[in-house]
């Protein structure tokens, strides 16, 4: 018990507490002056877009961090000596087992020089769409339609197409639409560009475009593109479908519905199908006589 109490004792030594005091000032101090560096880094980076800024705020952050664990650890006594060997071997092995990990890191910094996206915009990777939510080093975090949140790893962004949704200021919506062979192209082409100007939500510049495109199995095939601002897309998309069916029922223009002839293989005919409405009765069975023995 007396040993303890002279640990104890001693611990807390006049000694031990200045040791520990100074490594808390230089935590502090190393913690508030890292602090001051990474927002001045973000603000000088904001101009280049927050994308670049916040890979670089996190960079410095962890630099700052770990200068400030050695300066604390050489305050203590500590041989860093020692821990730096340590931890190299550390990092060795640690290297090894985290390849993916340092790939998607170097990819992270790719991803910053090609400025494709930043935060804030849509984007399309694969089947997930979603908003960019913040670039770290190792991953981009999205936030799709559906409020789910998706981490995409950076290596996967760098290998994969991606599309910006939000990069330009205007967007044009393709719509591809079958007429029937006896619908006059002109007259088509004169109720689709109604169409577009009554809707206040595309714009006339660039102007809509209707192209006879080809001949499909039903009728000949038309492709019918109009462009919207960016923040209208959504809008534009949900009501234009129903306008165009509207319009082309109202000047009586069908679209055709696909159709199948069918033929047996085995003969020159067409299968032919009849409908019978009245069933004719069963007949009765006959009734038999005595038998004779």
């Amino acid at each position: 018990m007396e040993e303890l109490w002279t640990d104890v004792t001693a611990l807390f030594s006049t000694a031990n507490l200045m040791v520990l005091l100074r490594v808390v000032i230089v935590l502090a101090v190393g913690w508030i002056v890292g602090r001051g560096i990474e927002l001045l880094v973000g603000r000088v980076m904001r101009s280049r877009g927050p994308h670049a800024a916040q890979i670089l705020r996190r960079l410095v952050r962890y630099v700052l961090l770990a200068l400030t664990l050695v300066a604390a650890f050489t305050v203590a006594g500590v041989d860093v000596g020692v821990l730096l060997g340590a931890a190299g071997v550390v990092t060795i092995a640690v290297g090894f087992a985290a390849q993916s990990s340092a790939a998607n890191a170097i990819s992270g910094f790719f991803l910053l020089g090609e400025r494709a996206f930043e935060v804030g915009d849509t984007i399309s990777v694969g089947e997930t769409v979603g908003e960019v939510l913040s670039v770290d080093l190792m991953s981009v975090k999205l936030r799709t339609f559906d409020n789910l949140f998706v981490r995409i790893p950076n290596e996967s962004l760098l290998k994969t197409e991606l599309r910006n949704l939000s990069r330009f200021p205007i967007r044009r919506l393709d719509l591809a639409l079958t007429v029937g062979y006896g619908e006059d192209f002109e007259r088509v082409r004169s109720i689709l560009s109604k169409v577009a100007w009554d809707n206040t939500d595309v714009l006339d510049e660039p102007k809509p475009i209707i192209l006879f495109t080809g001949f499909g199995d039903n009728g000949y095939t038309v492709q019918y593109s109009v462009w919207a601002a960016r923040e209208r897309f959504l809008s534009v998309k949900a009501s234009l479908h129903a306008e165009v069916v509207a319009a082309l029922r109202e000047a009586q223009i069908a679209i055709p519905r696909p159709r199948r002839h069918v033929q047996l293989a085995s003969g020159d005919e067409p299968l032919t199908v009849r409908l019978v409405t009245d069933p004719a009765p069963a007949a009765e069975p006959e009734e038999q006589g005595p038998t004779a023995r």
